[in-house]
């Protein structure tokens, strides 16, 4: 059988929560037990039963858990059908603002006001802000596009070995609406914003943003000196473009299938290298492998999408204009059916056995086996 993170989790997760339970959020706590129940009797689930030879099979439920890497595959196409009303006649470009390293430890101990969360009434999300604004501010200049842009931002907070690297993703129609005028300002052929221009307003507000919060002397002054990344590029037409966003948004930071073998204490993975590629292979010792998945695991209530100018919902009447100006309607749902056409409370799944081919039938339920927290 296939090796699994639930497998690490269960085998060194109890050591690890003994030796650091005085320093673990309780997020933490409930992502590694979601995933070690994930698809277990723990959970419950039903029984089936093959009416030519007899066998019986045990289908167990999800843990429906984020950060689990079992539960998030469907969740891809479904987001897709909910977002029919951003698709465009028009080029796409993926935007990513980067933190510089000497921003980690600061973002990483102080989420809240850098990420983004439902509740929060101070509203901190300083990262998603700062990177809009300042998109949106070179946006408005005439020689750019001269307009408003819409956007949709996914927070990423992983680089492809696991560590730390937060990071977020614009996915931005090559355009902008003309309130004054009342017209589409096409952006130029493979060509959105100069990146260059766009980091130094973006590290601007950021740092103007961050003066006078506690956490403000804790960042070094080179950061401040130093060039920040901002990258941008073509991603093709809107259904593309959601198609290609889509698995950032419900991507975890680690998937079942990089992960090669655990031997002793000694985890495995694979990963490609950004700049190359190339695939490699990184190997951890169990604790420092569960700490670098640990350090990606949103607190409860933050976000990792966001929607700006004439995407965001308070400006859709906007993005109708836009639409109409275009000529453009929403697409059609990238699914054999839209969701209105579908089923709210879908039949359980049928199971074909695995020794003959036929179809099994359903026998009953199996209660959840209730157990403590760790």
């Amino acid at each position: 059988m296939a090796l699994e993170l639930a497998d690490v989790f269960r085998q060194y997760g109890p050591a690890y929560r003994q030796k650091y339970a005085s320093l673990m959020p309780a997020t933490h706590f409930k992502v590694m037990r979601a995933v070690e129940q994930c698809r277990t009797q723990a959970l419950g689930g039903q029984v089936y039963r093959c009416p030519n030879c007899e066998q019986l099979q045990y289908s167990y439920h999800s843990c429906r858990n984020r950060h689990c890497p079992k539960c998030q595959n469907e969740n891809g196409q479904r987001w897709l059908e909910q977002q029919q009303d951003l698709l465009l006649r028009v080029p796409y470009f993926l935007l990513t603002f980067t933190l510089p390293s000497g921003f980690h430890e600061v973002a990483r101990s102080h989420q809240c006001l850098l990420y983004t969360c439902t509740w929060c009434r101070c509203k901190c999300d300083l990262l998603f802000k700062t990177s809009a604004a300042a998109t949106q501010q070179l946006a408005q200049e005439p020689r750019w596009i001269g307009g408003q842009l819409g956007m949709l931002g996914v927070l990423h907070t992983w680089g492809r070995n696991l560590a730390y690297h937060p990071h977020i993703h614009y996915l931005v129609p090559g355009g902008g609406w003309k309130d004054t005028e009342k017209r589409w300002a096409p952006a130029r052929q493979d060509f959105l914003l100069p990146v260059r221009a766009l980091s130094r307003v973006f590290r601007g507000k950021l740092q103007q943003a961050l003066r006078g919060t506690d956490c403000y002397a804790l960042i070094p002054a080179k950061v401040w000196q130093q060039d920040w990344v901002v990258h941008c590029e073509g991603v093709g037409s809107g259904l593309n473009a959601l198609k290609y966003l889509a698995p950032y948004i419900f991507r975890v930071a680690l998937s079942n299938n990089r992960l090669l073998k655990l031997e002793g204490d000694r985890v495995t993975f694979r990963y490609r290298a950004t700049n190359t590629g190339a695939e490699k292979r990184c190997t951890l010792s169990a604790e420092d492998f569960i700490h670098r998945f640990l350090q990606h695991v949103l607190p409860k209530g933050f976000v990792k999408v966001r929607y700006y100018g004439f995407f965001a919902a308070t400006r859709r009447a906007r993005l109708a204009s836009v639409r109409q100006i275009l000529g453009t309607l929403p697409a059609p749902s990238p699914s054999a059916q839209p969701l209105s056409q579908t089923n709210p409370t879908p039949a359980l799944p049928k199971l074909l056995c695995p020794h003959c081919g036929r179809p099994m039938l359903f026998q009953h339920s199996l209660a959840p086996i209730l157990c403590r927290s760790p």
